[in-house]
């Protein structure tokens, strides 16, 4: 499968985005033929960490959320990390930013922490999802069905555990941006 002309946003917070949620996405796009945005709050560098604790590596950040809409992607990718997860779902314009995705049935790929920023956009009502264990009842709460799986795709939301299933995931996202919604 290729993603060959697609144009994919992935949201990075810094000093809270998990390393390989990243990084690992965000090439498997690349490689795909896809162009990848990185998003976040200001522009400039951020940096990304590993197990929320040790520093990552540093990434250019080429758009703002006040510079893009959900109409100039294909799809989204937003990447974990405890600290990261938080970050983003605690921004209005985050979380309208990813809401819009849902709203255009474009598809969205999550890992790990990530699915709290869905939590936050109110779009997990009827979903089946997987995420970090931790986050279970949260997800339950919002009205999805939470299973403890390498990968689950429900219409086009593509949701993983953490860094470990980042082959299926990567996999995955890539199938369903390549497909559309």
């Amino acid at each position: 499968m290729t993603s060959e002309g697609k144009s994919v946003a992935i949201l990075i917070a810094p000093r809270g985005t998990e390393e390989p949620e990243f990084s690992k996405p965000k090439q498997a796009v690349e490689d795909a033929g896809g162009k990848v945005t990185v998003v976040s709050f200001e522009s400039g560098k951020a940096r990304t960490v590993n197990g929320d604790l040790d520093e990552g590596g540093s990434y250019t950040i080429d758009k703002t959320f006040s510079e893009v809409k959900a109409d100039d992607f294909d799809g989204l990718v937003v990447p974990g990390g405890t600290v990261g997860a938080d970050k983003l779902r605690g921004s209005d314009e985050a979380i309208d930013f990813i809401r819009a995705f849902f709203d255009q049935k474009k598809p969205v790929a999550a890992i790990c922490h990530a699915p709290w920023t869905l939590i936050e956009a109110d779009v997990l009502k009827g979903r089946t999802l997987t995420s970090y264990p931790t986050l279970k009842v949260d997800i339950e709460n919002a009205g999805g069905t939470w299973t403890d799986e390498e990968v689950v795709v429900d219409n086009g939301l593509v949701t993983s555990r953490d860094p470990d299933d980042l082959p299926a995931f990567c996999a995955k996202l890539v199938e369903e941006i390549a497909a559309g919604n």
